[in-house]
């Protein structure tokens, strides 16, 4: 075939020289169960049986604005104002794609370069890269900077990290056959990390606000990490908290990652969101991804550029610092946008809101027999302790109509003290009736 310029001669001599017998060992790491697997689909069918039967797939699903919405956990149901999406479906952003001739790519390269100064403002750090694919990713790739940096094989996880990005940085490192020390779950945010930090050790990982919504002070387990030479990771999931809480930078963290899709980005059902990655100036060479420059040209005019693109299809190859293709632009545009029309003021306010919204719903719930809020202070997201498993109750007020947030047993399956724990989450978009039906219904799932 003409389009297949490869003959097996060509395959054998790509396989002798990274050392493997068969395409097939390229595999080995897949469950084999997990190839070439039978999906569950039916047969072909005509376009408008498809879209017959997709719709009655996608009716199954409940949309956040359909009623009482209080889900968080690393996604969160913000309003995004309608000039974000008018914006990025301007033909000219929606089709765009990587920069790589910067004498016509100048309006994507100064929004990248926009996004870097706004997350590395909201972060207190010193150097922001152009996004990355997610949150938990943007975690694990701390972690890999933080073993270049430190030249060790031994990362420290908080107790309070969500599962999720523990899972992804857990896989990653293995890949490196590095140390993983996962600390125990932390309900209060209280545990020493500091006592499990040694001479070893390359990074410790600490979400704040925490999975169960805890706000941590990052500056003794700073100052510890530093002791010992290690570097301070810290996780931000929902990004809106910066604009009322002290920056995880201020705090002595190297490297701050996190999750923006609060800004700019709706839940959409999962995805696609957007990495937040920052850190230290001095630590830059060993940042993942890519970074946007300014710069002026020949002319003398203001102009942006790819700085630094240490991705793995570009020069460095294998000597890559990070093996993320491509990253979230159109999502770090809607990122752009929001920020810009907020303000810091507007941000400030925003964050206020939140705020606010958690501590009337802390209140409310907080009064129903049997139900205790653990956390001592949090931003717009706590945890309940109810006297009965949190799943089954769960599923008995989604069927009244209130989604009611997250059971401690889904993020940990099999885990008992997780069991009766109810993450739950509240921004802006949260009304009074909102609360008075979610407090009414819990009464009436826990009697």
């Amino acid at each position: 075939m003409r389009y297949l310029p490869l003959d097996d001669a060509d395959r054998r001599a790509m396989l002798d020289v990274i050392g493997v017998k068969a395409i097939d060992d390229l595999f080995t790491d897949v469950p084999p169960d997990a190839l070439n697997a039978d999906i569950d689909l039916p047969g072909h069918l005509g376009e408008l049986d498809v879209e017959r039967a997709l719709g009655a797939m996608a009716a199954k699903n409940r949309a956040a604005g359909a009623g009482p919405f209080f889900i968080g956990c690393g996604a969160y149901k913000h309003h995004v104002p309608a000039t974000v999406d008018h914006i990025i479906q301007r033909s000219e952003f929606l089709t765009s794609y990587t920069p790589y001739q910067p004498e016509i790519a100048q309006g994507t390269l100064q929004y990248l370069f926009e996004f870097q100064t706004q997350v590395a403002a909201l972060t207190g750090m010193e150097v922001a890269n152009a996004s990355m694919y997610d949150g938990s990713t943007a975690c694990a790739e701390a972690a890999l900077m933080a073993r270049r940096v430190t030249r060790r094989g031994k990362a420290i996880l908080s107790g309070g990290l969500h599962p999720h990005y523990a899972a992804v940085t857990r896989t990653n490192l293995g890949l490196h056959k590095d140390r993983v020390v996962e600390a125990p779950i932390d309900i209060s945010g209280e545990e020493d990390l500091a006592a499990m930090i040694d001479d070893e050790t390359s990074c410790v990982i600490v979400q704040t606000p925490d999975v169960f919504g805890n706000l941590r002070d990052l500056a003794p387990i700073a100052d510890a990490a530093h002791a010992k030479g290690a570097l301070l990771i810290a996780v931000v999931t929902e990004v809106v908290s910066l604009g009322a809480v002290k920056s995880p930078g201020e705090m002595g963290a190297d490297i701050v990652v996190g999750e923006g899709q609060s800004i700019g980005n709706g839940l959409i059902f999962g995805g696609p969101y957007v990495g937040l990655f920052a850190t230290r100036q001095k630590y830059l060479r060993q940042a993942p991804g890519r970074l946007c420059g300014e710069t002026t040209d020949a002319q003398g005019k203001r102009g942006f550029v790819l700085t630094l693109s240490t991705r793995e299809q570009h020069i460095r190859r294998d000597k890559a610092t990070s093996n993320i293709c491509t990253n979230s632009g159109l999502c770090a545009l809607a990122f752009t946008v929001h920020m810009t029309l907020l303000g810091e003021a507007g941000l400030r306010r925003l964050a206020m809101l939140n705020h606010e919204a958690a501590c009337r719903t802390a209140d409310a719930l907080g009064a129903v027999p049997g139900v205790e809020v653990i956390n001592a202070a949090y931003f717009n997201e706590f945890t309940l302790r109810l006297p009965k498993p949190a799943a089954p109750v769960v599923d008995a007020l989604a069927e009244d109509g209130v989604l009611a947030g997250v059971p401690g047993g889904r993020l940990w399956p099999g885990v008992p003290q997780a069991e009766n724990l109810l993450i739950v989450a509240a921004t802006e978009c949260v009304r009074d009736a909102d609360i008075d039906a979610f407090t009414g219904r819990l009464k009436g799932a826990l009697s």
